[in-house]
């Protein structure tokens, strides 16, 4: 598909493909005499109808897909009713839709004491755990779970800063998982926690409306997946946390049946096995006058035999695409697919009020990859920087983050560098039932906020 690069002449032009733009990625409608006009292939009203819901459904399912891939380490205590949003726009060229949002529901004493239930649901992808706590010793808990749902195992070729879509297709599954947890210091503040985890998935693949026609799809099949490993610490699952510490090292297992050759004649492949091991280090902190609030993580994996579909993947800046979001600003969510790397991240916010609802944030991100073969692209370094603008309201039920980044080495038509802007918003539903009124709002901007927020249960 080809990249905007700026380079078409004309206000009339310009604001004719930007419009092209927004319809092929949902925002705006599309009729098909458009697209009759633009393609060779013409486009009925009813496939125009079904590629509309299919788009919408990619970019409402995102969210679920990305929760149901985290591996908890260990029951959650603390109940929880969150909505959140993200989304990633690049300004330069194309990318997979970048986006999430979702209803995340912790609910611990459910049925029985002893009973957690964790949910999280998209329009057609559902991911949940029962937690049994204590039900295999005193300090040790079992997890049953089940996800599934439509395009959870949806794969985008990006190679080089450019995707794709003739290598893309849409992929469906589910899975069905048993995990044990265990607490090894209950009378320490900071829990060291183990995890093993197994799950059995299936998947099945369909072409997209835009995948070639010599592309051959690889083979619907079963993955057994095995995970395992210590967490000492660990960090909520917010958009952003006050506080956090965390010490881990993890290792995956995965593998598959019906593997082997798929693509323009064979020449990629899905191995039959693949081995991940990866750790993090993670600090964050707010000064409890000040406000001020930084955080800082390393992460680092490697693997053996890995392929394209269990590669690390590093871009973007969704902070809750996965329990290990490896955020690159400025770069396509996903861009980047690595055997190895190592990642740092840093972040600084500071207020910009005297009520401390409004603050201002740095951050920065570098990484050396050594990249997949056939994924790879001229320098094993890749950096980004951004920022951007918090809200927090009276009660702090609901959140609000504008920003922009820009990626330094990101390949795009004209060059090295790329920029994106996005925004994330959470909403605490279990706040929620205080008032959204900020006494000290002179401007009204909250009252008329609580008055239209209040009106739901």
């Amino acid at each position: 598909m080809q990249e905007l690069s700026g380079s078409f002449h004309g206000r009339i032009i310009s604001h004719f493909w930007y419009r092209c733009t927004l319809q092929f990625y949902g925002v705006l409608p599309i009729k098909p005499s458009v697209i009759n006009h633009l393609s060779q292939n013409p486009v009925s009203d009813r496939k125009w109808a079904v590629l509309q819901i299919r788009h919408w459904l990619k970019f409402l399912v995102l969210p679920c897909i990305f929760v149901s891939l985290r591996a908890h380490a260990q029951i959650d205590p603390v109940k929880r009713e969150l909505i959140q949003l993200g989304y990633n726009q690049p300004i330069e060229g194309h990318s997979p839709i970048s986006a999430y949002a979702f209803y995340y529901y912790n609910q611990p004493s459910f049925l029985r004491t002893n009973v957690t239930l964790r949910l999280a649901v998209a329009p057609v992808y559902v991911d949940s755990e029962l937690g049994f706590k204590h039900l295999l010793g005193t300090e040790t808990d079992l997890g049953i779970g089940a996800a599934g749902g439509g395009f959870a195992d949806s794969y985008s070729e990006i190679r080089r800063g450019k995707l794709f879509q003739e290598e893309s297709f849409t992929g469906h599954g589910g899975n069905i998982s048993a995990s044990i947890y265990h607490l090894f210091n209950p009378e320490q503040k900071i829990p060291l926690n183990a995890i093993l985890r197994g799950a059995l998935a299936y998947a099945t693949y369909q072409r997209d409306d835009r995948t070639a026609p010599g592309f051959v799809l690889p083979e619907d099949r079963p993955t057994f997946f095995v995970r395992t490993g210590f967490r000492w610490g660990g960090r909520e699952p917010l958009m952003i946390s006050d506080a956090a510490l965390e010490l881990s090292v993890w290792y995956e297992g995965q593998f598959r049946l019906n593997s082997g050759p798929y693509g323009f004649g064979g020449d990629r492949r899905v191995n039959p096995s693949s081995h991940l091991f990866w750790g993090r280090a993670l600090f964050a902190y707010t000064l409890p006058e000040l406000k001020h609030s930084f955080a800082l993580s390393i992460t680092a994996g490697t693997s053996v035999d890995a392929d394209r579909f269990s590669a690390y993947r590093l871009g973007g800046t969704l902070p809750l695409s996965s329990e290990f979001s490896l955020m690159l600003p400025g770069y396509y969510y996903q861009e980047i697919s690595a055997s190895r790397f190592a990642l740092i991240n840093g972040s600084y916010s500071l207020p910009l009020d005297k009520a401390k609802r409004w603050s201002v944030t740095a951050v920065a991100s570098s990484a050396a990859v050594d990249y997949l073969p056939g994924l790879s692209q001229p320098g094993n370094w890749n950096s980004g920087v951004g920022g951007g603008i918090t809200y927090r309201s009276f009660s702090e039920a609901w959140q609000v983050f504008l920003g922009y980044s820009h990626g330094f080495n990101a390949i795009r038509t004209d060059g090295r560098g790329a920029n994106s802007v996005g925004f994330l918003v959470q909403f605490d539903l279990g706040r929620a039932k205080g008032n959204f009124y900020d006494p000290g709002d002179k401007t009204g901007f909250s009252r008329g906020l609580d008055r239209m927020l209040s009106t739901f249960p």
